[in-house]
C-alpha cells in the first residue's frame, strides 16, 4: 500500500507542478515531489532491491564467489573509488576499497553488511535532494538491462565523521558483475568526487 500511495503522489505531484506558473507552489511541489520520489526508492530497494534475481532471469546455478574472486584483488588495489552491492532486497554493501573510504569519509567496517541508503540518506536539510532516487534509478537500469550506466554529475551530500552533512558532487558509473553463465551477481558503484569542479563553475 505504501508502493502505491507514493506512486500515486508522485504522478499527482509532477500534474500539478506541471500546470503551476505559481513560483512559491512550484517551489513546494518540487520539495513533495523529490520527498516522495526518495520515500518510493527506499521501499523498493528494501523489498525488491534492483529487481535482478527474479528466478526467470537466470542461466543456472548463480555463482557469486568465483565471480568475485576474478575481480577482488584489482577491486581493492585500484585507486579508484569503488562500492560492491548486492542486488538484492536491501541493496547490502558487500564491500568498499579504500580509495572509496577515503572520498565517502567512512570505514569499512561500519559499512560492509549495511544497506545502501541506510548509510548514504539524502541530506535530511535539502528538501530538494534527489540523490537517492537518481541513484537507485541507475542501479535499477544497470539490473534491467545488463548494461554500464553513467549518471550526469550529482549532488549526494556525505555524513563526515561527526555526523554532519557536508556538500559533494560526484560523477557516478553503475555497472553489472555477471557470473561465467550470465547471471548478475553484483552491482559496481565507481564515483569521482567533482566538487571542485562544480563549486569552480558558481564563481
Amino acid at each position: 500500500m505504501s508502493t502505491f500511495i507514493c506512486e500515486q503522489n508522485i504522478a499527482n505531484f509532477q500534474k500539478l507542478l506541471d500546470n503551476s506558473a505559481d513560483a512559491t507552489l512550484q517551489r513546494t511541489l518540487q520539495a513533495l515531489l523529490a520527498s516522495a520520489k526518495r520515500e518510493l526508492a527506499m521501499l523498493q530497494s528494501r523489498t525488491d532491491g534492483a529487481e535482478a534475481r527474479r528466478l526467470g532471469h537466470r542461466q543456472g546455478p548463480v555463482d557469486s564467489q568465483t565471480a568475485r574472486q576474478e575481480f577482488q584483488a584489482e577491486f581493492d588495489a585500484s585507486r579508484n573509488p569503488y562500492m560492491l552491492l548486492d542486488p538484492g532486497p536491501g541493496l547490502t554493501i558487500l564491500d568498499v576499497n579504500d580509495a572509496y573510504a577515503r572520498a565517502t569519509l567512512i570505514n569499512r567496517s561500519d559499512v560492509v553488511g549495511k544497506s545502501l541508503f541506510d548509510i548514504f540518506p539524502d541530506n535530511p536539510s535539502d528538501q530538494l535532494a534527489d540523490g537517492v532516487s537518481n541513484l537507485y534509478s541507475s542501479l535499477k537500469i544497470v539490473a534491467q538491462t545488463g548494461q554500464p550506466h553513467a549518471m550526469a554529475v550529482q549532488r549526494y551530500d556525505i555524513r563526515n565523521p561527526a555526523g554532519e552533512f557536508v556538500q559533494r558532487h560526484w560523477q557516478p558509473i553503475n555497472s553489472p558483475i555477471n557470473d561465467k553463465a550470465g547471471n548478475l551477481v553484483f552491482l559496481l558503484h565507481h564515483v569521482e568526487d567533482v566538487t571542485d569542479q562544480e563549486t569552480a563553475l558558481w564563481l
